[in-house]
């Protein structure tokens, strides 16, 4: 089945409606920002949104904020008590996530730090029951090397664009770093003995990784 343009609109309405900040936080991304095909969108943001739903996660971490599409998602399904630790390498988006949590009024759950994740994620005490990775594709394995101690058993790591544009299962792209860094991933949760995972084939693809 191929995703049409159609077919999203159709799912868009067929789903928990887009709230308003959230519309135009999608809207100023793609006017003022490069690559606002990484912003989350309506149809993931609320597929993260129930999965927090489901799980019920008193801490979650999240490895790429852009603009703050995925973490307000998440942010805003989480119950009263619990709090979203959100990392971004550009500063320079500092003022459009910020805006938006505040349009959100999530400004006392959300927490941002800026920098590089590998040196970042060390120094956050405590243990996350869901972490959300959508970073750099190149340091996917090493992301997840990163966070694993730090889930709880029966936590969950969520990660994005696990199949980049059906690259992975082109022979012809495994000498692309983005690319090889996925692949590398993705057969080091399969091989992982400590691990239960599934793919969700939406999109760019999203796998579902519980510790055991």
């Amino acid at each position: 089945m191929e995703f049409t343009h159609e077919l999203e609109q159709y799912i868009n309405g067929h789903i928990l409606p887009e709230e308003n900040f959230l519309n135009e936080l999608e809207r100023e991304t793609n006017l003022t920002c490069v690559h606002p095909r990484m912003l989350s969108g309506h149809i993931q943001g609320k597929i993260l949104y129930m999965l927090c739903k489901m799980i019920r996660p008193k801490r979650v971490l999240e490895l790429g904020t852009y603009t703050g599409y995925s973490a307000i998602s998440m942010a805003m399904a989480l119950d009263r008590d619990a709090t979203l630790h959100t990392i971004e390498i550009f500063d320079e988006l500092d003022g459009i996530i910020h805006k938006y949590i505040g349009k959100a009024g999530l400004q006392d759950k959300i927490h941002c730090y800026f920098g590089d994740a590998m040196e970042l994620v060390p120094g956050i005490d405590g243990q996350f029951d869901l972490v959300f990775i959508d970073a750099d594709k190149r340091k996917y394995p090493d992301y997840y090397e990163l966070v694993f101690d730090k889930v709880n058993p029966g936590g969950y790591i969520i990660a994005d664009n696990i199949l980049w544009d059906g690259k992975v299962a082109d022979e012809n792209e495994k000498n692309d770093p983005q690319t090889n860094g996925i692949i590398t991933f993705n057969q080091m949760v399969q091989v992982d003995p400590r691990v239960e995972n599934v793919i969700f084939p939406f999109r760019d693809g999203m796998m579902i990784v519980r510790k055991k």
